[in-house]
């Protein structure tokens, strides 16, 4: 059996999500909060641009959050919170800041979970595209 390692998430990594992030915020004209954890969920970089409305701040993180636990894209997560839906009661079952809104986003290195990438203060779709966009920019 064969075990490759994986580099986890370095913090010029994390500054490079914060910086890609940027770009495509200002390209959306969007005002944004950006914050990038590691595997643990512990904070590697965090960036809120002076225009951002304040709250931006916990809802990026709590996004990042999120998709770590669950290793998925808030944005897929949406429904599975509606009433109905098998997460339905996720949100106030655990006394974790959970947040089911698109804007967060797993990192992966070679399939592995290495960190989370939370984007908050444009709307949803405003917010995934942009952390889509840089999470497409990490080697």
């Amino acid at each position: 059996m064969s075990t490759t390692t994986v580099a986890p998430l370095t913090i010029q990594d994390a500054e490079d999500l914060v910086s890609a992030a940027r770009r495509a915020a200002d390209a959306a004209e969007a005002t944004v909060s950006v914050t990038v954890l590691d595997a643990g969920g512990h904070l590697l970089a965090f960036r809120r641009d002076e225009r951002a409305v304040l709250i931006s701040g916990e809802t990026s993180t709590r996004k990042a959050y999120t998709a770590l636990q669950l290793n998925t894209p808030t944005a897929d997560l949406v429904g599975a919170v509606q009433p109905g839906g098998p997460f339905h009661t996720l949100p106030t079952a655990l006394d974790r800041p959970l947040l089911f809104i698109a804007g967060g986003v797993p990192v992966q290195r070679h399939g592995r979970l290495i960190g989370a990438l939370g984007i908050g203060g444009g709307a949803p779709e405003q917010d995934h595209a942009i952390a889509t966009a840089a999470l497409e920019t990490l080697v």
